[in-house]
């Protein structure tokens, strides 16, 4: 009697996909995968398992069920899906012991469900251990059926030399990626061969240096030899002579506008062919920067060559291939964010692990490396580690604000010769700093110094001091914040650019989203008290391409209301505490070290249970307590709103009329804006609920300030950003 592994209702049985073609088809895309990585045969043996109890007659009877076909001729006919998983889980441990047996158990239980935690969770989801009890008894009922598949396991399988206590949770997540990516790829062939045959290969790394080198060849012949644009050429060079060395850690210590974007791609395209790396990933903070910088790079190699892989892109900017490339980042240039790459790599599920085997020997750019998560700084160093150390991996951290990463080894290479003097020859600006002992400066008095100003742009805290300062400006100022949706951002953003290249009057009150990469160039910034790398990063938007006279100026005021509790009143306080320090200079790289070190001194909780809960039971591992627990953004502190702005309000009527589907729901995302717990059920007579629990914001949408929120009384620290 054949065993099936999937059905189509169009085709009779006799041309459904049998169970041992799919379970070969799975165990050599796995290994495939896993070769990078020292582990083929662990990979070869999680394909054979992780179906094998599709071979129960309950299983062959629901295929032919759903299909509207007699199952009689099955004994164990019955109603509702099977769980086809434990078998393989509990086959790997009666075959391979509790040690070897229960990495494959992880495996073959979770590929469907995710990978379990051992003991019962406080979720009350089902424990690996009591998914085996169920998984022994699925097993003696198929026994006769199995072992002609079983017999196709290898013996004789040992973990990898590099695999110790503390590499065991990413290694079995490894696996888990081979295991999961090659069974979608094989199931999809079998399912929808017309989406399948979408997956056409990209270029090679080869062909795309090429590109961006005749990019960059056009660029320096066509700019004008300005001491910015030399230091910019400099730095390039820099990064190709880098490109040369080992792979490993580096370090790109560049100023604001001296060309870190370019130049570490020029890097990890030279790197990537030089020592046969098989892609780039450029990792950045912030989904607001996020849009520039991909359209950078596409501008270079091809929409069709960038897959872009984020919550704010806009669904139109992708090809067929670039979203099939998104659910497994199988493409040679992937731009992504923090989240995305870092939650992944703690993550239990497998639509969120299942690219992970595809960040294996690749370059990766963690662009603005100081805005990583301090409450998460542990387990995000740790990994980093491990995939320079054990999995290939050369990741380059770039930023103007070098922070001094606590754990991180081996220390980064700097790739620029000489960073003081780099800074020293790029300084544009000149700043203001407040005396310690300074008052603060009021929003009326602020104003009147900002009206002044032809061109000024003012940053400040929170979005509450935004929209205060903002409504005392006169009319034409502009306003950014994450009150407004992406869309409406990404429109003033525009806007901004060009009112500032026709030299028009531009004066812009923002919160800290301009600070991380946004490229705008203003004669002068006002930039609140805050930590060290945020007034730094404020200055990066003045006189950025050196193009005035003399220095821009930065002015650094005490405002009304001190940065809120929390991370920001701790930079805050850091950077005070420095400037006491007679001779420390702010404008010098090695500042930014001496600052962090003392930040993350301060920084009570920086995620260490994480990697505990990971690590010492092992091989009991709590996958998906700690799944559950490691965010960068808290989803249970926001909740996400869809308004009515521009396109969104078509957007929410198809929503309300069709449903929601990953098209319609990623176009969406341009026309949501986050609001904090408190916020939302202060304002949720303003909020509607509609199907599959999603909410509409029916207040005031301001053209200028977007939601308009703050008549309910708001804390400082629920206004951040």
């Amino acid at each position: 009697m054949p065993f099936y592994a999937h059905s189509l209702s169009d085709l009779s049985p006799e041309q459904w996909q049998r169970l041992e073609q799919h379970l070969l088809a799975v165990a050599e895309g796995a290994a495939k995968f896993a070769k990078l990585f020292e582990s083929e045969t662990w990979a070869w043996n999680a394909g054979w398992l992780h179906d094998i109890g599709k071979a129960d007659g309950r299983f062959q009877a629901y295929l032919l069920r759903e299909n509207g076909l007699d199952d009689a001729e099955y004994d164990e006919a019955g109603g509702g899906r099977v769980n086809h998983s434990s078998a393989g889980a509990a086959l790997a441990e009666e075959r391979f012991g509790s040690s070897a047996g229960r990495v494959l158990a992880y495996l073959a239980a979770g590929h469907h469900a995710g990978l379990p935690d051992w003991f019962e969770s406080e979720t009350g989801r089902a424990a690996l251990r009591l998914r085996l009890e169920e998984g022994r008894a699925n097993l003696d009922r198929i026994r006769s059926a199995v072992g002609e598949h079983a017999a196709n396991l290898r013996d004789g399988i040992r973990p990898p030399p590099f695999v110790k206590k503390a590499q065991f949770h990413l290694w079995v997540r490894m696996l888990f990626s081979c295991l999961t990516d090659a069974d979608s790829l094989d199931t999809e062939t079998f399912v929808d061969p017309a989406r399948a045959k979408q997956r056409t290969p990209f270029p090679p790394l080869a062909e795309l240096k090429a590109k961006l080198d005749a990019h960059l060849d056009t660029l320096v012949a066509n700019c004008q030899s300005t001491p910015v644009n030399v230091a910019r050429r400099e730095v390039l060079a820099a990064c190709r002579a880098a490109a040369q060395q080992p792979p490993g850690f580096f370090s790109l210590t560049v100023p604001t506008g001296g060309g870190k974007t370019l130049s570490s791609m020029a890097f990890a395209l030279d790197h990537a062919v030089k020592h046969g790396k098989s892609r780039v990933i450029y990792v950045i903070p912030y989904t607001s920067i996020i849009e520039q910088t991909g359209n950078i790079l596409s501008g270079v190699f091809g929409r069709e060559n960038v897959v872009e892989h984020h919550s704010n892109l806009d669904p139109a900017k992708e090809t067929p291939r670039t979203k099939l490339a998104a659910e497994n980042w199988d493409a040679p240039i992937v731009v992504t964010t923090n989240v995305q790459f870092f939650e992944s790599l703690y993550s239990a599920r497998p639509s969120r692990c299942r690219k992970l085997h595809n960040i294996v020997n690749s370059v990766v750019i963690l662009d603005e490396a100081q805005l990583l998560p301090p409450e998460l700084l542990t387990p995000c160093v740790d990994v980093m580690n491990h995939l320079v150390r054990d999995y290939g991996v050369t990741m380059v951290l770039a930023t103007a604000t070098q922070p001094a990463l606590p754990g991180l080894a081996p220390k980064p290479t700097e790739i620029v010769p000489d960073p003081p003097a780099l800074y020293a020859r790029l300084r544009r600006v000149q700043y203001q700093l407040p005396a310690r002992d300074s008052t603060a400066t009021t929003w009326e008095a602020l104003a009147e110094r900002l009206q002044a100003h032809n061109q000024v742009l003012c940053v400040v805290n929170t979005r509450r001091d935004a929209h205060d300062l903002f409504r005392m400006m006169p009319k034409g100022t502009l306003h950014l914040s994450a009150n407004m949706c992406g869309e409406h951002r990404s429109r003033v953003i525009a806007d901004i650019k060009q009112r500032l290249v026709d030299g028009v009057p531009t004066r812009v009150v923002s919160t800290q989203l301009v600070e991380a990469g946004v490229d705008l160039d203003f004669p002068v910034v006002y930039r609140a008290w805050a930590g060290l790398d945020s007034v730094a990063q404020a200055a990066g938007r003045c006189n950025r391409e050196g193009r005035l006279d003399g220095l821009g100026e930065v002015h650094v005021f005490v405002p009304p209301k001190p940065a809120p509790p929390g991370l920001l009143r701790k930079g805050a306080d850091t950077a005070t505490e420095l400037l006491s320090i007679p001779g420390f200079n702010p404008e010098q790289p090695d500042a930014f070290i001496r600052y962090f070190g003392l930040f993350y001194s301060k920084v009570n909780d920086t995620g260490a249970e994480i990697l505990d809960l990971l690590t010492r039971g092992v091989p009991n591992v709590f996958f998906r307590t700690v799944g559950d627990r490691f965010h960068i953004i808290q989803d249970d502190e926001q909740r996400p709103v869809f308004v009515r702005y521009a396109d969104g309000e078509r957007l929410i009527e198809q929503l309300r009329r069709s449903g929601p589907n990953r098209d319609l729901l990623r176009a969406l995302q341009r026309y949501t804006v986050n609001l904090h717990l408190r916020q939302f059920e202060q304002n949720i007579r303003d909020i509607q609920e509609i199907p599959a629990g999603f909410w509409v914001w029916n207040g005031r949408y301001d053209p200028e300030c977007g939601i308009d929120i703050f008549g309910e009384g708001l804390t400082a620290e629920e206004s951040v950003v």
